[in-house]
């Protein structure tokens, strides 16, 4: 097989269909960004699942030693005041688990939320230890309607610095990440689709521009790989574009989005890191190769036969 008449023709159909080549560039381009955002919107909505816990839980914190609230007068709480927490967690009918989480725990937590760029903030972080945190019960409930008895029958006990309920802050914000996610993932399919039909409309008009280079090479034997591989390097070249293209937008939303502003700005929640952004380029590059490997070998197996 004679790899330069590939690389060659290769060459030629680019330069003669450059108008249909960067439609199909922009086309999955654009749907891949998409694909990638919805990836990155699914690993932030487990992150900040992982983190505020699930919409069922309340919190209960405990008293530590720089809690000023009406429960906490003895400062850090007693062995006596937490088995009485304890006995309500473990008697009350609204209550089907619950967990504890210690100090080190919540300081272990607490560092990968609070990590800043900052050196001023780094300083002042840095004075903080697991001393200063505040043990908890994160509580899950039978009914997520029925918390008010569990939520008064602690708040008033001794040792109790807040009971904090997470449904009503959660709701809303798990609602728009889904829909944000669900929405990139539906409008990058309908665009994947686009790209698939770019992808034959360009094997269509390709093979019928060399309908007779394509005929001569049958009548001396030319195998099917070998007339093909020119086509498939073209829509490779288009989605080895569209892929660093796409992966280099993620980047920056990464870098200047998400480093940039939330992670130095907002200590609300866990946010994603550069792990989950390579995870989200690994989807990216495999759907955009799948995108045109699988349509070409299909479309040249129609559109080759002359």
């Amino acid at each position: 097989m004679q790899l330069t008449y590939v690389f060659s023709e290769t060459s030629t159909g680019l330069r003669r269909n450059v108008t249909m080549t960067i439609a199909l560039v922009v086309t999955i381009f654009i749907s891949l960004t998409l694909v990638g955002m919805g990836f990155l919107l699914k690993a932030q909505a487990q992150k900040a699942e992982s983190f505020w816990g699930s919409k069922l839980q309340i919190t209960v914190f405990l008293c530590n030693q720089n809690s000023r609230t009406p429960h906490c007068t003895s400062g850090e709480v007693n062995a006596a005041q937490k088995t009485a927490i304890t006995d309500v967690l473990n008697t009350h009918p609204e209550v089907a688990s619950y967990y504890h989480q210690s100090k080190d725990q919540a300081f272990a937590t607490w560092k990968r939320v609070y990590v800043s760029q900052d050196k001023a903030e780094q300083a002042i972080y840095s004075t903080v230890t697991a001393a200063d945190m505040q043990e908890s019960y994160w509580v899950k409930l039978k009914n997520p309607n029925n918390f008010q008895g569990v939520e008064s029958a602690l708040s008033g006990m001794d040792g109790v610095a807040k009971v904090r309920d997470l449904r009503t802050v959660l709701k809303p914000i798990y609602f728009w990440m889904t829909f944000m996610k669900w929405a990139a993932l539906v409008i990058a399919a309908f665009l994947l689709l686009a790209a698939v039909l770019q992808v034959s409309n360009t094997i269509r008009l390709a093979a019928f521009a060399r309908r007779r280079e394509i005929g001569i090479m049958r009548l001396v034997g030319a195998s099917n790989l070998y007339i093909s591989l020119p086509f498939l390097m073209e829509t490779l070249v288009a989605a080895v574009v569209g892929i660093v293209l796409a992966s280099a937008t993620l980047a920056g939303v990464m870098y200047f989005g998400v480093y940039g502003r939330l992670r130095s700005s907002s200590h609300i929640v866990e946010w994603i890191n550069w792990h989950d952004a390579v995870t989200a380029v690994g989807w990216v590059a495999a759907i955009g190769v799948l995108l045109t490997l699988i349509p070409t070998l299909v479309m040249t197996r129609k559109y080759l036969k002359v």
